[in-house]
């Protein structure tokens, strides 16, 4: 048997707890020291795929958004199809070009909260970081959503498993991202870039078949009623409406701009890069699944709670390949994997703005911790524990969670091209006139899509979005209002001084033997009034006790008390409440000698009260609690 004493929970884990860190390290992998943090960043090449898997996974979906809603006028309205996917093309270079600025101006990583913050106010930012945070649990939602319905649509009998099927890949990606963002980076590298190059092939294989032959007249099959369901409405509502639901294919693009330190130095010319490779790949997807969706002789258009259910991807692979063909299913396969990764954007970057909240004082404190991975494990698990949430709320049905998306990014891009705005008019330097126009003329372009954005999707519930961005902002101000009175209480007064005090020293006495004893030799160490409690519930044991402590503790005293109701901790409490009633400014330092079993089954044979006492006695005022463990073999 061995004695340490120890003064808070900083201690060593015995053998038998350390299974449980030896558990943990083969899941997750070992700790890894800060002094390689710089050789957990990210290369151009690696970074792409973490950061912007989101970005491009929307190509597999922006189109069929756009077509779902014309349809809703007239069969005849999908032809509008190309003009609207040109205008969200046209805007999506405008917002990466005023991104690339901000990456440049702010390489310290933040996106549109850091930017809000600088230039527009702490309101503004608080929107912003609230947005984003929405955002980013949606955008893990919607992403497995829609990789499991790709799944689904190649192999229809998986319908009933939506549910489970998201929640596992969640929980997979939850588990990835928890090894490390090296790691994660490298497991998700082949998979975008496979994504990317299957689509790019189909696009030029497809425009090689139709070229040259007219648009058919394509038959329309989808739900009964759906067709033609919202012709009486305006035809501007219903193209505006069509224009909010392609720009889901911007989902996405701040996420660099957020995770500028995770790339290699030079971090922002590397971050600017990618936007910019980012930019080529989704624009040149988008218009070409665009072109060749005109082509289908035949449109399917399903709702996911459909058992027929099939993406407008996925006719066109069976288009250019065939169906059950090796090419269609790979495009499946390819775009239910980048669409189930298209949610690690969120997982980089989700814990990396709670860290920023909390290292400003607007989320919990724990937020902000690097785990021995090197990344924000608390915001990676919170995350995930969200989005399985949604998922199962939601019941993994992409048409019901897609309403959803969208309001919250356009606020932050929005917010951030006007700070950017203010950013220009105080630094100005070269060419600053023309940056001021092109965040400028962003700003007004994504908060006009903001606006219709949320009109157009109020009804389908884009209003829970708005209903939660204002409960976020107000619990992200209330969590400050608490760290600024935790502050203000914990400021030394201007005249404070070292006083000394007195301080009562008690020893709780279970019974006389080796453990205690070590705690007695602990406790006549400190300066004050020592002294023995034991609270008896055996008069008859009392006589022993006494002996054993006189014989062990010599003139120190030894006060019993017996227990009417047979409880241990209600004495204890009296006693010391008693004692600070006397004297409010005493110290009173209370020991508890607390065992320790070294093998995990020992645990269940023995009686230990001391993690109660510790609690109870831990709530009061100027009461010190030591605890000396004693570890049994």
């Amino acid at each position: 048997m061995r004695f340490e004493v120890i003064l808070d929970r900083s201690v060593a884990l015995p053998k038998s707890e350390s299974r449980v860190a030896q558990v943990r390290q083969l899941l997750l992998g070992k700790p890894i020291p800060s002094a390689r943090a710089h050789h957990e960043r990210l290369s151009l090449f690696f970074g792409l795929p973490v950061f912007a898997s989101d970005a491009l996974s929307s190509a597999a979906y922006a189109t069929e958004a756009i077509t779902c809603v014309l349809i809703l006028a007239s069969a005849t309205a999908i032809g509008l199809q190309p003009a609207i996917t040109l205008s969200v093309c046209a805007l999506y270079l405008l917002v990466v070009i005023s991104y690339q600025q901000t990456v440049r101006a702010y390489p310290n990583g933040g996106g549109s909260y850091i930017v809000a913050s600088k230039n527009l106010g702490e309101r503004p930012a608080i929107i912003a970081g609230s947005a984003l945070l929405i955002d980013y649990v949606l955008t893990v939602a919607v992403s497995v959503a829609a990789g499991v319905a790709a799944l689904v649509s190649a192999f229809p009998t998986l319908h009933w498993a939506l549910v489970p099927l998201s929640v596992a890949f969640i929980c997979l990606l939850m588990w990835a991202n928890l090894r490390g963002l090296r790691e994660s980076s490298m497991l998700f590298a082949l998979p975008s870039y496979g994504f990317v190059i299957g689509m790019v092939v189909m696009i030029i294989l497809g425009v090689v078949k139709v070229w040259g032959m007219p648009a058919p007249v394509q038959a329309i099959n989808a739900d009964p009623g759906v067709i033609g369901k919202e012709a009486a409405f305006p035809m501007i509502f219903v193209l505006l409406r069509a224009f909010s639901a392609g720009c889901v294919a911007l989902t996405g693009v701040e996420a660099i701009s957020n995770g500028v330190p995770a790339f290699r130095s030079p971090a922002a010319t590397n971050a600017s890069r990618s936007l910019g490779w980012l930019a080529a790949m989704m624009i040149t997807m988008f218009l070409g699944t665009g072109f060749l969706m005109q082509h289908l002789p035949t449109l399917n258009l399903y709702a996911t709670a459909n058992p027929e259910y099939r993406t407008v991807v996925s006719q066109i692979a069976a288009f250019v390949y065939g169906q059950n063909t090796a090419g269609f299913f790979f495009i499946q396969m390819a775009t239910a994997v980048i669409l189930i990764l298209a949610a690690n954007t969120a997982f980089a970057d989700f814990p990396r703005l709670a860290s920023i909240l909390a290292r400003d004082g607007y989320l919990p404190r724990p937020l902000a911790r690097l785990g021995d991975r090197l990344v924000f494990q608390n915001g990676v698990i919170v995350l995930g524990v969200l989005a399985v949430a949604l998922i199962i709320h939601f019941k993994g049905q992409l048409d019901l969670l897609l309403p959803l998306y969208a309001v919250g990014v356009f606020t932050a891009f929005t917010l951030s091209q006007t700070g950017m705005v203010r950013h220009w008019q105080k630094v100005r330097g070269a060419g600053w006139p023309m940056k001021i126009a092109i965040n400028g003329i962003g700003g007004l372009c994504t908060g006009i899509v903001a606006i219709v954005v949320l009109g157009t999707k109020f009804h389908e519930g884009a209003w829970i979005v708005l209903v939660l961005l204002t409960l976020s902002a107000i619990g992200l101000f209330a969590i400050h209002r608490r760290y600024e009175a935790i502050a203000e209480q914990l400021r030394p007064a201007e005249t404070a001084t070292l006083q000394a005090r007195e301080q009562s020293v008690i020893l709780l006495v279970p019974r006389v033997h080796r453990g205690v004893l070590s705690a007695l030799n602990y406790a006549a160490s400190l300066h004050g009034d020592v002294r023995g409690l034991h609270v008896t519930l055996d008069r008859d044991a009392v006589p022993e006790i006494r002996n054993d402590w006189e014989k062990y503790a010599g003139s120190l005293p030894l006060v019993v008390i017996e227990s009417p109701y047979r409880s241990l901790l209600s004495p204890i409490l009296d006693y010391v409440d008693q004692m600070l009633e006397e004297d409010p400014d005493r110290l009173v330092t209370v020991i508890v000698a607390e065992a320790v079993a070294t093998k995990w089954f020992h645990r269940f044979l023995q009686e230990n009260v001391a993690q109660q006492l510790k609690r109870a006695l831990g709530r009061r005022k100027n009461v010190i609690v030591s605890n000396v463990r004693y570890f049994l073999n």
